[in-house]
């Protein structure tokens, strides 16, 4: 088998949804139930799960030039579809990020299955290496002739389930069962593990998760769907996350006797930056920018000025506070882009360790943290070098 990667802990979430939907006569994703698309409240099932720090979305693709970009701006990862599930399942596969310890697959659908189920997958997949998700037969099966014109035997029922998605997997046994797959397609991935001596563990589910495949699968969703606006007394309809700017500026006055720090990093020059915290006029812009991009106010309402007895607080401190904000607003900062204005010093030397520092402060990728500088021509309070300016914009996905 493959090699395990370093464990983080993450779990991340493929959505197949290239299906033509031959039996359904039309694309079975993108009909509405209860006037919504069934893909859409498939992906917020995965979504509101909380259970996951990436979801890919295969499309075909026609539906990735129309929808793609749209799914993009929501923070969905999309994935072109293949001729076949196990195409689109290897082509989505090659976008799980580095490290993702396990994989949950998904019928784009099969919109009902809950946060418990995806949890109780995920559980059992991380100790067992993979985890299907079924339920008991209600009807006789029974085998027939290849002719298809008589009955042959009928197999015990107790011994057999109905599989479902998500079916969940630790990365490893996922690529090891991609890699033995022959090239054909499967209707679902988990038949391959018996070619690898890989036996799935068995999560209970219900039969409300059923897969969208029929028109008469569509009435039953829709029944569904009553019941539960009829259960619900108040809306909790959970929003797919979208982008939102902030902007945010910030001046201080330049002094003698104050150190110098832009974007927590202290920086030799004569002059500091006068303020009741440690003047950090980049982390002020952006920390407005951050509350404003959720309505959160200002860096003054949790901060006031009149309050001695956080004179000189390092604006790590603000910074900090601010993702707290982020986090009961469920939103987080997915690019900051900071200009400073300033005469003096010069700080294209430290446009780097600006970027190390934010992107630490801000729990970041550094690929998303931009800081440039620009100069006033000696004009004004910047230009006479009296005074640094900054101004900030953010985007974050609530």
């Amino acid at each position: 088998m493959s090699g395990r990667r370093v464990k983080t802990g993450g779990a991340e979430a493929i959505i197949l949804a290239g299906g033509s939907g031959t039996r359904m006569g039309r694309e079975k994703q993108y009909l509405l139930l209860a006037g919504r698309p069934v893909i859409e409240r498939t992906v917020e099932a995965f979504v509101s799960s909380g259970s996951f720090t990436k979801i890919i979305l295969a499309l075909s693709p026609e539906n990735l030039a129309k929808y793609g970009p749209a799914w993009e701006r929501a923070g969905i990862v999309t994935a072109p579809a293949g001729a076949t599930r196990t195409e689109s399942l290897r082509n989505a596969f090659k976008l799980v990020s580095p490290g993702a310890e396990l994989v949950a697959v998904h019928d784009g659908a099969r919109p009902f299955a809950d946060a418990a189920l995806i949890k109780a997958c995920l559980e059992r997949a991380a100790e067992c290496g993979a985890a299907v998700p079924a339920v008991p037969l209600k009807d006789t099966v029974k085998t027939v002739s290849r002719d298809g014109k008589e009955f042959e035997k009928t197999p015990e029922r107790s011994s057999l389930l109905a599989v479902q998605t998500p079916q969940c997997y630790r990365w490893g046994v996922l690529a090891d069962l991609l890699a033995a797959a022959p090239q054909k397609d499967f209707s679902d991935e988990s038949q391959v593990l018996e070619r690898l001596g890989i036996k799935a563990a068995v999560v209970p589910s219900t039969y409300r998760n059923i897969k969208i495949t029929t028109p008469e699968d569509l009435l039953i969703a829709e029944a569904f769907m009553k019941d539960e606006k009829e259960a619900a007394k108040v809306s909790t309809r959970i929003k797919i996350p979208v982008a939102r700017a902030g902007f945010g500026y910030d001046i201080h006055r330049l002094v003698e006797g104050r150190p110098l720090i832009l974007g927590g990093v202290k920086i030799e020059h004569p002059k500091g930056l006068l303020g009741h915290s440690d003047g950090d006029v980049v982390l002020h812009a952006v920390c407005d920018a951050l509350l404003g991009s959720v309505s959160a106010g200002e860096i003054g309402i949790y901060f006031p000025p009149t309050n001695l007895t956080i004179m000189g607080i390092s604006s790590v401190a603000i910074a900090e506070k601010t993702l707290e904000v982020l986090a009961s607003k469920k939103a987080r900062a997915i690019n900051v882009d900071a200009t400073i204005v300033a005469e003096e010093p010069k700080l294209k030397p430290h446009y780097e360790a600006i970027r190390d520092s934010l992107a630490g402060i801000l729990k970041m990728d550094k690929g998303d943290v931009s800081v440039k500088a620009k100069s006033r021509e000696g004009l004004g309070e910047v230009g006479h070098g009296d005074a640094i300016v900054c101004y900030a914009v953010v985007s974050v996905l609530k």
